[in-house]
């Protein structure tokens, strides 16, 4: 496993929590009214958090586990919506969120070192993605992260551009 990878899967909780850091605490639960060009899924910044600590744990740490366990397993995705709806994202607390994340991506990170040469070779189908290895899902997890980065951003200017014009 690349160093660089690591490095920055290590870094996204604090760059995730700094990234909220920067929604005006009135847009937290705030929907544009239009969500064209948002560079991530149609989520409001809490449901953005939400969505990225079940993505760790329901997603990813799911997906190596299979990897390992399973012989090429078929790797679905997830419904982004329906588990933002059935699990009520919009009531969540961030700092609760934050803090389960953190643990999360403590987590995933432990299993990824510990990976032998042998086992980062195993193969899945991820849907969507076509076949992959535990380093490739690494990697996709590093672009996930920098998408809900940029969706947090996206939203942070269209909160700040509604501000001017109330």
């Amino acid at each position: 496993m690349d160093p660089i990878t690591l490095k920055a899967l290590a870094d996204f909780p604090a760059q995730l929590e700094a990234h909220y850091g920067a929604i005006p605490k009135a847009h937290t639960h705030w929907k544009p009214a239009s969500w064209e060009g948002i560079p991530s899924e149609h989520l409001t910044a809490i449901e953005q958090l939400c969505h990225v600590r079940d993505v760790e744990i329901d997603g990813y740490q799911v997906r190596i586990r299979r990897t390992l366990e399973e012989e090429n397993p078929f790797l679905p995705g997830l419904d982004t919506y329906g588990l933002a709806r059935d699990r009520e994202y919009h009531k969540q607390d961030a700092v609760r969120v934050l803090a389960e994340f953190r643990d999360a991506r403590a987590k995933t990170l432990e299993m990824l070192k510990a990976l032998s040469p042998q086992q980062l070779a195993r193969w899945a189908e991820f849907e969507d993605y076509g076949q992959t290895t535990p380093i490739g899902l690494a990697h996709y997890l590093c672009s996930h992260d920098q998408q809900h980065l940029a969706g947090l951003q996206w939203l942070a200017g269209k909160a700040r551009v509604s501000q001017s014009f109330s």
